[in-house]
């Protein structure tokens, strides 16, 4: 874009900020001639899509703001409108994290929905994403929005939408949503209606404390065992919003021997002990891994800053702390809900890019199994549709530390799960079981498979022509074989094809741009662009058999040898078709 474009779409811009902080942001980079940053901000702009909004912080089209959150929910509440006749009645839950701007983002959705005429009911305070999930389906709102970036850096922030159903948004909602906030006038035209007016018309409510308790009565209730003892649990909020939640559930369950971590108990938008406030990042652990040798804790759980993801950690057999992977985690909550409870035709679901080993203990159950598109949005909108089938939804989980149990809330659940981890630790302590412990039997029963993920970063618009011509060049030039395993299958979700042994077959689940090669033996290797980050992503899974008696070690040592083997062979293929 030429610099003549950028002056003058960065100084429209600056002039018609509401916020005053992010306007001179601008007009500094006007008076420095910072035309790289500038075009960085104002050469695109966020991206509406099914997980609504994330970026970084600042002023510009391309980045968060308040600028943008108005136009956002003016389009937002206008697409209410024209397609749910009764949403002045119903309204729209808000909700927020603890994040930098948080509460200026949800004071602005709030007051624009009130001018457009439709109720905003407010979360008092902070709050974890699937408490604001929960209370779209308790007050039968018909829709919410969530600010949040999740378990992104300081400097993101988000704005996360909700449909009715209490569900994330897909198509076609998001797609007219996207058309809606398009038509919207500049930011500074957009009404906004002042709390205290919104009050005293009745248009700003806040939810009341009644949600919050059905919402523990509600997970409270999912626990197949009920059991506590003397569970010993480290328990860590990462700077977020969970901390308070979490302790009272745990509490009110019998959980006695909590510790949280102090340092990071409390929100805060800054996250000062750690860079990146995602459990599964290097050193993000630490002060818990610290605190539960102190205290000599039995497991370690860690929320990400909204409280919509769970990391778990656990003693190994030989009294070591180890993490357990977003997969062991999914696949011990599914084996242990289908085995510790009496549910009629239940159903479990996961990703095309998590492991297979739901599949098969569903398969061993006489559980239904569903498998969908990465994304919680994809989970419970099946697990909706197959409700009046007589089905009964028992969880859902994807890789990436996200788990839900039973309908309470139709997202990811770091808090509800939370608390069902622990009843499952506390009921393995009682059998004289570790959960790795639990993780080795079910291995034994139903196959073990091991996984690992590689992720290349490739920023900016060069980064993204990289992309896009890796998946390309895998599609042009398929290949037979990944290493020692020779391809059985190939899914491309893109074309929505099927092909194995040279015959097509189409798939059923929505266009995305994924492909994933079945291997022999019943391993795979998948590919996709990530929706939030600028990254590709590989996704490798590795099915071993293990013989009789064999000690579970060595057959993980050999697993893990043939898993980098094949993953080392993928990237071989990868890199000849432009991977740097």
């Amino acid at each position: 874009m030429d610099t003549s474009t950028l002056e003058r779409l960065a100084r429209a811009w600056s002039e018609g900020d509401p916020d005053a902080q992010t306007a001179q942001e601008v007009k500094a980079l006007l008076a420095k001639q910072d035309w790289k940053e500038l075009e960085d901000r104002f050469g695109t702009s966020l991206e509406f899509g099914t997980a609504g909004l994330r970026g970084t912080l600042g002023g510009g089209t391309n980045r968060m703001n308040r600028a943008v959150v108005r136009r956002t929910t003016a389009g937002l509440a206008r697409y209410l409108k024209a397609n749910v006749p009764d949403v002045a009645k119903r309204g729209v839950v808000v909700g927020r994290d603890g994040r930098l701007m948080s509460p200026e983002f949800a004071a602005d959705t709030a007051g624009v929905l009130a001018a457009e005429g439709i109720p905003a009911h407010v979360l008092p305070g902070v709050s974890p994403t699937p408490v604001t999930a929960f209370a779209t389906t308790h007050l039968g709102a018909a829709g919410a929005v969530m600010v949040t970036a999740s378990h992104n850096p300081p400097e993101y922030n988000g704005y996360k939408v909700y449909w009715g159903n209490g569900a994330q948004i897909i198509p076609p909602h998001d797609g007219g949503i996207a058309k809606a906030i398009d038509a919207v006038e500049p930011a500074k035209d957009v009404k906004v209606m002042p709390e205290a007016e919104a009050r005293a018309k009745g248009l700003w409510r806040d939810v009341p404390a009644s949600v919050e308790r059905a919402y523990f009565d509600a997970i409270l209730a999912l626990r197949p065992t009920k059991q506590a003892g003397d569970l010993a649990i480290v328990y860590t909020a990462m700077h977020g919003v969970g901390g308070r939640w979490v302790l009272q559930a745990l509490k009110e369950a019998g959980f006695t021997r909590v510790h949280p971590v102090p340092q990071q108990q409390e929100p805060d938008g800054t996250f000062p002990t750690v860079r990146f406030p995602n459990p599964e990042e290097k050193g993000a652990m630490d002060l818990s891994t610290a605190l539960a040798e102190q205290v000599k804790a039995d497991v370690v759980l860690a929320n990400d800053p909204d409280a919509d993801r769970l990391a778990v950690m656990a003693r190994d057999e030989g009294g070591a702390l180890k993490m357990l992977t977003g997969n062991e985690v999914g696949v011990l909550l599914g084996h242990f809900l289908l085995t510790q409870q009496r549910v009629e035709n239940p159903l479990v679901v996961t990703t095309i890019v998590s492991s297979a080993q739901l599949a098969a203990i569903a398969k061993a159950k006489g559980a239904r199994y569903g498998e969908t598109l990465t994304g919680f949005k994809w989970i419970a909108n099946l697990a909706l549709s197959e409700a009046p089938k007589g089905v009964r939804f028992v969880m859902g989980y994807e890789e990436a530390l996200g788990y839900t149990v039973g309908e309470v809330v139709r997202d990811k659940d770091g808090v509800g799960a939370a608390l069902v981890v622990a009843d499952m630790a506390a009921w393995c302590r009682a059998r004289g079981k570790t959960l790795f412990g639990y993780l080795e039997e079910v291995q034994r029963e139903h196959g073990l498979f091991v996984a690992k993920q590689y992720n290349a970063t490739l920023p900016g618009a060069s980064g993204a022509s990289v992309i896009k011509g890796v998946m390309d060049a895998f599609r042009a030039k398929p290949p037979d074989r990944i290493g020692e395993l020779a391809i059985s299958a190939t899914n491309d979700y893109q074309a929505q094809a099927r092909t194995e042994g040279g015959r097509s077959t189409p798939l059923t689940l929505p266009r995305s741009n994924v492909v994933a090669y079945e291997l022999e033996g019943g391993s795979r290797v998948t590919l996709r662009p990530s929706g939030t980050e600028p990254k590709i992503k590989f996704y490798f899974e590795l099915r071993e058999t293990m013989a009789a008696g064999e000690p579970l070690a060595q057959a993980r040592a050999r697993a893990d040898q043939r898993l980098a083997a094949m993953e080392a062979a993928f990237l071989v293929l990868a890199r000849a078709r432009g991977l740097p």
